[in-house]
């Protein structure tokens, strides 16, 4: 923790702006974006709730079928510290620049790349060539039918800023807790939307904090605290639950999926006695299976086990704090790093530093109406967060919001290795609730689409076939129509 401070802290002089505090509540629409040649075909909404000396940045969409009366959904972006911009344009928002490309097995020349027709308009996938990046409409964003607040939570991720140095540490309890009472304040600056139908989502580490943040609310509606949320429910993807469930069930994973063979799985699952994570020091034969198996996945993609292994982010480990301005500051130039790995072209994420670029630039944020010397450059994720990951599991949570009988829907892209969908079948089956509709194939277009089990009490788990970390943007076609059936209280 100390060296993080340390790294903070590794600038020339630090200038506090007071003036900031007094940003309570402030948002703009939003009706052009660089990048999108016409006007935005939807309504965007930019701007900051304070909530005491945190400053939380968020983007509203409001859903292109009925805003009145179609639900309103929080949500959340993987995490501890990833961009809402991650779920806008990668996954569920209304903007896209999804594509496809074919990679040698090497990974060291592209085969082939196409463009991918989005809707009404089609983005060209190209090589940056210093030229803003563009974007077209996606024909599968979850805005069609639900208005969707995407947020950057904790502060230190995407343009959310603290005006004290001490606002920067946070951790579960406290990112819940502070999301918790930004809700509390948009609902009450845009009291027409308190009577719809809330959810609240979000994916990957997200998928814990959404359960600390419904218990809150659910107490806070017991409690009759204002203003009265008409909670109905969550849903989480691909979703951190603990490291007894999420890490554990790697290993059975990677036999599932043949990336290890049946003898070594039998192996360690015989001298680990299946614990994977806290390993006694003195168990030798489970450390050298346990070896044997690094040794089999370490160069399998992580997002997509199918996929080419490519470099996971632009951004150089722990260096995010240097590429940030939270305060009005100048720095020494002895304190950057050098750059990181550009990710390749071809591969997926890719875009990823497309968005960078985008989100960095002068004119963007201008358009954004982000907050001039708050953020110097945009950050995906923000792995120097003063971060304390102080709930270990969220299970019990689980348990607690399906006895009230609030709706969830858990889904998985069963392709992931990072958050792998074993571990999640396996902590719903902790639940022992009943099923009341038994393991199922679902489909779109007449296709398999996934599988699915609905338990009592409104709790649907799915799969989503070909899918990985996170599914919607392995399969955005799918993953929108489970959320539509979903939504609508349809079976999938």
């Amino acid at each position: 923790m100390f060296s993080k401070y340390a790294q903070l802290l590794c600038f020339s002089y630090i200038v506090f702006i007071v003036v900031w505090n007094r940003h309570v509540v402030s948002f703009s629409d939003i009706r052009s974006l660089p990048g999108f040649s016409a006007s935005l075909p939807f309504k965007l909404e930019t701007g900051y709730i304070g909530v005491g000396d945190l400053e939380f940045f968020y983007y509203f969409i409001q859903s292109e079928r009925d805003p009145s009366k179609d639900p309103l959904i929080l949500w959340l972006t993987r995490g501890p510290g990833c961009s809402a911009l991650s779920g806008l344009f990668f996954e569920i928002g209304k903007i896209s620049d999804y594509f496809w490309c074919l990679v040698s097995p090497t990974g060291d020349s592209i085969v082939t790349c196409n463009d991918v027709n989005l809707g009404p308009l089609q983005f060209n996938m190209v090589e940056y060539n210093g030229s803003l990046p563009t974007f077209a409409l996606n024909p599968y964003s979850w805005t069609k039918v639900a208005n969707i607040i995407f947020l950057d939570a904790p502060v230190g991720t995407g343009f959310s800023y603290s005006t004290t140095l001490q606002g920067f540490e946070t951790g579960d309890k406290r990112f819940a807790n502070d999301v918790y009472n930004f809700l509390r304040k948009w609902l009450q600056s845009h009291p027409k939307f308190i009577t719809n139908s809330l959810y609240i989502a979000g994916d990957s580490y997200a998928g814990k904090i959404v359960l600390i943040i419904v218990h809150a609310i659910s107490d806070g509606i017991e409690d009759e605290n204002f203003p009265a949320f008409n909670l109905k429910g969550y849903l989480v993807g691909n979703p951190a639950t603990g490291s007894k469930y999420d890490d554990n069930s790697k290993i059975p994973f990677y036999n599932r999926m043949a990336l290890i063979s049946d003898e070594l799985y039998e192996s360690a699952k015989r001298n680990c006695k299946e614990e994977y994570v806290e390993v006694e020091m003195s168990n030798v034969i489970c450390a050298k299976d346990l070896q044997a198996i690094s040794e089999c996945i370490t160069h399998i993609n992580k997002p997509h086990i199918l996929e080419p292994e490519c470099p996971s982010d632009f951004d150089p480990p722990d260096s995010s704090v240097y590429e940030r301005k939270y305060f009005l500051e100048t720095r020494e130039e002895d304190c950057l790093q050098a750059p990181a790995e550009y990710p390749k072209f071809g591969c997926r994420n890719y875009n990823t530093y497309l968005c960078k670029i985008w989100a960095s630039d002068d004119s963007v944020q201008q358009a954004l109406g982000i907050r001039k010397g708050t953020i110097r450059e945009w950050i995906r994720c923000n792995e120097s967060l003063l971060y304390d990951k102080d709930v270990g599991s969220v299970v019990d949570y689980h348990l607690s919001l399906n006895t009230k009988g609030y709706r969830a829907l858990i889904y998985s892209g069963d392709h992931d290795r990072l958050v792998p969908y074993v571990g999640s079948e396996s902590w719903i089956k902790s639940l022992n609730l009943s099923i009341v509709d038994d393991w199922r194939p679902w489909f779109v277009d007449d296709q398999v689409a996934g599988y699915s089990r609905e338990y009592g009490n409104n709790l649907t788990f799915a799969t989503v076939k070909g899918g990985g970390h996170t599914a919607p943007e392995f399969k955005p076609n799918e993953c929108f129509a489970m959320f539509n059936r979903w939504i609508s209280k349809k079976s999938l």
